[in-house]
Parts: structure tokens; C-alpha cells; sequence
């Protein structure tokens, strides 16, 4: 797979803080704040997603899907080098259509407009009417989390770098280290890499779409824990980060046309066609001079030979 990345700026904005748990429940869902009736049922703690109302199992992640719908209750508003079809989340948060098993369904709108996702619920053709058609759920197998971290003299410890997250994200997410790819550090950068095809996904693993919107969140302060933030320390030294970005690979590459190429993108294009067009005249000029001058020194060779033979 060949590299280019699919630019845009997704910015976060913390919303009100939905519905919570209800006091007196019978259980806390430690894993998910924005719920309410809790419930003990064999043991375990279940309890109803804000938005919904779909029960979720607190032993575990909740999907993505839910999670943005507890989120947008209360509020209809909100904005929050790669692979090739790498790309970023542009339209932030949104109210969306959830399946009953939590997943988000393929086709998503807002009114009359409306688009297809992926697993992620990142948009990943342009915006159409009504009538456009989602054929099927297209899966995010590739999770790309870069994160820029605050300016600092030393760079870090690149093993210890590598052994916290992977640590963090098998123990808090629940998410196999199988499907942790890489953890790269190059100051001020680190990115991880979370790939997870469909034939590899056993039933009771948790979706690496989940765990990149969980620890997400984690990283801009606005955990979706119950009273458990996320301290990210290397060598007992707090860091804090300047930005964090998620780029999505899907399965099959994104369809979106020329149109909803970001602006910037757009005027590179064009500089680049300028550019091009550019030397292409003076390549045109500079041999049509060039061919004057040979037939001028011609006529003049054929005028001396001329005055000689006369």
C-alpha cells in the first residue's frame, strides 16, 4: 500500500455532559459514564446507553456508535506522511443511526443530507440527498493515532514509550496485543499503529474503532470512565500533548471526488498545474527561437556562397 495522506482538521469541543448514572443504582459502570439504570444482572453490571436506551455491558467498551449518541444528547450540534485512502474525521461529532447491537449503520444523515460511514462512523463518501445508496458497512482494518507532545529539551525514552501504551491499551481498552501493529516515537511524534481485520476479530474482542475513540478522549481530558482518568507518565514524568490526530484505512478506499478536496489541497493542485503549464510555454518560446536562428544563419551562409561564386 502506497503512502499519501488525506488532510483535514477535526477539532474537539466538550459538550455537556449528558445524563449520568443514577444514584442508588445497584452497580457503577466504571467503564462508561454516560449511562443511567444500572442494573446487576448474574454478576454482571448492565446498564441503559444516554441517547439510546441500548443496554450495554459494563465489563466492556461500549461502541463508538452509542458512545457519540450519549454524547450528542441534549446538544444537535457539534464540531470537534500516511497511508494511501488514509483519512481524518471532518465533520466531528454528530447525532448518529445505530444499529441495535451498537454498530453504526452504513448510512448516516442529517435531514436531507446524507452519507456513508465506516465501522469508525467516519465519513467516507461526499454528502448527497436522500436517495443515496449504502450498499454495506465498509471496515476500518487500519487505526493510524498520531499525537504531538508538548515542547521538552530531551526526547523520551522510546522502549519505555513503547512499553506504556501498549500496556495502557491491553489493560485499560481490553484490545489484544496482537492487534497493537507498532509504537513508533520520533520526537516530537508518536504514533500508533491498530490494524484488525474482520477474518482476525474473534466475537469477544473489543473493535479497535472503540478503543482509538476511547483513548482519544483519554488524551483531550475528557475520559468516558467513571472517576478514572488516564495519567500518562513516562519515567515518572506527566506528559501532555499538544495535538492528537486519527487517521482511518478502510478496507476499500474511500469515494470521495474532487470537490470536497479541502482548499488548501485544492491550491496546491492548481500552483502545480500552473508550474507545469509554465515551463511547457517557455519550452515552446525557447525552441521557436532557437529555430529562427538556425534559419537565419542559413540564408546567411547561402547569400556568402552567392558572393563567392559570382
Amino acid at each position: 500500500m502506497t503512502l499519501e495522506p488525506f488532510v483535514s482538521a477535526a477539532k474537539s469541543t466538550r459538550l455537556p455532559e449528558p445524563q449520568v448514572q443514577e444514584h442508588g443504582a445497584a452497580c457503577i459502570c466504571e467503564k462508561n459514564k454516560r449511562v443511567s439504570n444500572c442494573r446487576l444482572v448474574d454478576g454482571v453490571c448492565w446498564c441503559d446507553s444516554v441517547g439510546s436506551g441500548v443496554s450495554v455491558n459494563c465489563n466492556t467498551l461500549t461502541s463508538k456508535c452509542l458512545l457519540m449518541k450519549a454524547e450528542m444528547t441534549g446538544s444537535k450540534s457539534g464540531r470537534r506522511e500516511k497511508p494511501k485512502d488514509a483519512f481524518e474525521d471532518t465533520d466531528g461529532l454528530y447525532d448518529p443511526e445505530c444499529e441495535n447491537t451498537g454498530v453504526f449503520k452504513a448510512k448516516q444523515c442529517n435531514g436531507t443530507t446524507c452519507w456513508c460511514v465506516n465501522t469508525a462512523g467516519v465519513r467516507r463518501t461526499d454528502k448527497h440527498d436522500a436517495d443515496l445508496k449504502c450498499n454495506q458497512l465498509v471496515r476500518t482494518t487500519w487505526i493510524i493515532i498520531e499525537m504531538k507532545h508538548a515542547e521538552r529539551n530531551t526526547p523520551l525514552n522510546a522502549e519505555s514509550l513503547k512499553k506504556f501504551f501498549k500496556d495502557v491499551i491491553t489493560s485499560r481498552y481490553m484490545l489484544d496485543g496482537r492487534y497493537i501493529s507498532s509504537v513508533l516515537y520520533e520526537k516530537p511524534y508518536i504514533t500508533i499503529d491498530l490494524k484488525q481485520n474482520s477474518t482476525d476479530k474473534s466475537p469477544g474482542d473489543v473493535d479497535i474503532a472503540d478503543v482509538a475513540y476511547y483513548f482519544e478522549k483519554d488524551v483531550k481530558r475528557d475520559s468516558i470512565f467513571h472517576n478514572n482518568e488516564l495519567n500518562i507518565s513516562i519515567g515518572n514524568e506527566a506528559l501532555s500533548f499538544e495535538k492528537t490526530v486519527v487517521y482511518y484505512v478502510d478496507e476499500i478506499p474511500p469515494e470521495f471526488s474532487m470537490k470536497s478536496l479541502t482548499p488548501g489541497l485544492i491550491a496546491v493542485i492548481v500552483v502545480v498545474i500552473v508550474a507545469i503549464v509554465a515551463a511547457i510555454v517557455v519550452l515552446v518560446l525557447t525552441r521557436r527561437r532557437k529555430g529562427k536562428y538556425v534559419k537565419a544563419e542559413v540564408k546567411e551562409m547561402n547569400e556568402m556562397h552567392r558572393g563567392l561564386n559570382a
